[in-house]
């Protein structure tokens, strides 16, 4: 989800540092490099003091979530005077020395951008003098590996191609220069400081959690032993020892009821509810308020620019996924009560208004500027995808769910396959939709673009169509909702450095999220047909779960890339779906077996946010910038201080949804 995507993502590539200075000897070069390492060096304490800030916060912690942290917005591609300027998160140091007689011309491309153009860097002036080397400073993401060229500047003629991954706050030098044969041009990158490790914060934060985890599971476990549980007795008051005892033996006086009373049998009890179900959506729904807070500003908590995958782009999906298995249970227990399905479908209908019209609200923020203006207001968002796919799938099962399972026959031959055999009339609609999304995608002819281009634009393609970020699903949108409507600064503009607004959660992907809501709805169908037999449940989860990866191994040829329907977020890809599908089949049979079958596992902390999942998500989305989701930084340049904002922010709302569940709060729309 993002979740729910949103806008504060930086951008990756180097930017150029227009501050050009020419150095009289390799000593002079040898200064500065030290002088700026000294300089990094001093601030490492400063930085690393937010890592006693990071425990303190964790120790009171619950679960993990993020608070949107805003990330820098780099212009790669052109030059910043930057000699006086710190660097930032995911920045480092490098000074080009030129040792050649002529002008250099360095440019660069990331590693994860697929068929892209070089970015001009900036250029360095030929020596001035033998002896004496030019050199120019430049800033360089450390985010991904990124491969610098360097060409001669009278015929732009490549005289060498250096792949390299910076670290953070490091201080290179990358050095061209003449070897015996004057024709060969020799370059290498010399590490004149070291970086530091970005990732520490990130451990440290694991560790607090997985203590406070075995903290807790050992607490438990010394606490349900008999011995313990005897000397807790032998404390307690004498009124509440004779409370217990009377509790278990019966207070004096008391007669037992005559046999006869208890002939009858007991009222059926309601079917019970599945605690690992809302564990799997509280997990979803707290990485998504994670990784929409800022994800402590590392990359992989971030959306993938393109085709690929993180972490970020994991958590909605399953929460459509989990959506629609809940469909399937409650569609099921209200025909069981005697709802009519015409009611069913009322309630359908209102609650997918109420979702879209809160969805809208919600993403179009406007409480200190004045009023919000109707020529860009955004349309689609993640709540409006929930309303639609909610619509779809709950309105097909309406249409040929079960009450009652007992009377099916289950000893035929294509008993096996009862649970989709029943329920062909859905299938079939699904099957149709995906039809009509991959004629769309790959034969609606796009103005200016290649038929079923899938790509982002920009510089991709060699920058070729550079307008035609999406292909059809970019071009539908903008046909059918306006440019003005629709997410202004999508993900690809990070790497891809493209220009047109293009929403992620737009009209042609809707078909694939109904697709993936209703892969959801077969596994509520599994869990209804096979109830309490949980090897079966299991093995049907796992055989989904296989096939679903076969066809994501087939349509995606196993790369990034290179496959017929690559994997993409922004597209929601077929392959997205089936894939993080896949994904989510396994991660339910993992849940389902520790909480429902073996009560390893309770759910919790994410059992409480799952209980309330609509009142997380737009409490968090709506309070963002209040404290204490958010404060000022001491120093907003720092990971670690980050990571400690963001998982308190979403350790506050773990601790609200606990306390609205105690209370027995829930809000249910």
């Amino acid at each position: 989800m993002a979740p729910p995507t949103k806008s504060k993502q930086g951008r990756v590539g180097s930017i150029a540092m227009a501050k050009r200075k020419l150095k009289k000897n390799l000593k002079g070069t040898s200064s500065v490099a030290g002088g700026e390492a000294s300089q990094k060096e001093m601030a490492q304490p400063e930085k690393y003091n937010m890592f006693s800030l990071a425990a303190i916060a964790l120790l009171v912690a619950v679960s993990v979530a993020p608070l949107t942290a805003e990330m820098s917005n780099f212009t790669s591609g052109f030059a910043h005077h930057h000699k006086h300027t710190a660097l930032k998160m995911d920045e480092a140091s490098l000074t080009v020395i030129n040792e050649l007689d002529t002008d250099v011309v360095v440019s660069w491309v990331s590693e994860h951008c697929y068929q892209c153009l070089y970015q001009q860097l900036g250029v360095v002036p030929g020596r001035p003098s033998s002896g004496q080397p030019s050199s120019v400073d430049f800033i360089v993401s450390t985010q991904h590996e990124i491969t610098l060229q360097l060409n001669s500047t009278p015929v732009n003629l490549e005289l060498c191609s250096v792949p390299y991954h910076f670290g953070e706050h490091g201080n290179y030098s990358l050095w061209a220069k003449n070897l015996n044969d004057s024709s060969v041009v020799n370059c290498s990158i010399v590490t004149v400081a070291d970086p530091v490790n970005s990732y520490i914060p990130i451990l440290v934060a694991f560790l607090i959690f997985a203590g406070l985890t075995l903290v807790s599971a050992i607490g438990k476990i010394i606490l349900g032993l008999d011995v313990v549980r005897a000397f807790l007795f032998r404390i307690g008051s004498s009124m509440e020892t004779e409370r217990l005892i009377n509790s278990e033996l019966g207070t004096p006086g008391r007669t037992a009821a005559p046999v006869t009373d208890n002939i009858l049998p007991p009222p059926p009890s309601p079917s019970k509810r599945l605690r690992s179900l809302d564990t799997f959506r509280g997990i979803s729904l707290v990485i998504m308020v994670f990784v929409n807070y800022g994800g402590g500003r590392y990359w992989f908590f971030r959306h993938e620019s393109w085709n690929g995958l993180t972490i970020a782009d994991l958590v909605f999906p399953w929460f459509v996924f989990i959506m629609g298995t809940s469909v399937a249970l409650s569609i099921n227990s209200q025909l069981r009560a005697g709802s009519t399905r015409c009611s069913l479908l009322r309630k359908v209908v209102w609650r997918s208004m109420q979702l879209f019209i809160i969805g809208v609200v919600i993403i179009n923020p406007n409480y200190c500027q004045g009023p919000l203006s109707w020529s860009n207001l955004r349309i689609p968002g993640v709540l409006q995808r929930l309303a639609w796919s909610y619509l779809v799938v709950a309105c097909l099962d309406l249409l040929v769910a079960r009450g009652h399972f007992d009377i099916l026959p289950m000893d035929a031959w294509w008993s096996p396959a009862l649970d989709i055999l029943l329920y062909w009339p859905a299938w079939l609609c699904v099957l149709l939709l995906e039809t009509l999304w991959l004629c769309l995608t790959f034969i609606l002819p796009v103005p200016d673009c290649p038929t079923g281009y899938l790509g982002p634009g920009g510089i991709g393609d060699m920058g070729l169509y550079t307008n035609c970020t999406g292909g059809a699903a970019g071009f539908i949108d903008r046909w059918l909702l306006g440019e003005n409507h629709i997410y202004q600064t999508p993900s690809s503009r990070v790497i891809y450095a493209t220009r047109m607004p293009y929403d992620p959660e737009g009209v042609l992907g809707s078909i694939n999220s109904i697709l993936m809501a209703f892969l959801g709805l077969q596994a509520g169908k599994i869990i209804l047909h096979y109830r309490d037999l949980h090897t079966s449940i299991m093995s049907r989860f796992l055989i989904w779960s296989l096939s679903l990866g076969v066809i994501s191994a087939v349509l995606t040829k196993c790369s990034t890339d290179e496959g017929f329907i690559p994997v993409n977020k922004n597209l929601w890809s077929l392959s997205y779906v089936t894939t993080l599908a896949c994904f989510a089949f396994v991660l339910l049979v993992m849940i389902y077996y520790t909480v429902d079958v073996k009560h390893w596992w309770s759910g919790a902390p994410f059992y409480y946010p799952g209980m309330n999942s609509i009142l997380v998500y737009v409490g968090h989305e709506v309070l963002e910038d209040y404290f204490p989701f958010r404060w000022r930084m001491a120093n907003s340049q720092s990971h670690a201080e980050h990571l400690t904002q963001n998982l308190v922010a979403t350790s506050c709302w773990v601790l609200i949804s606990y306390v609205l569940y105690r209370k027995k709060i829930f809000w249910k729309i």
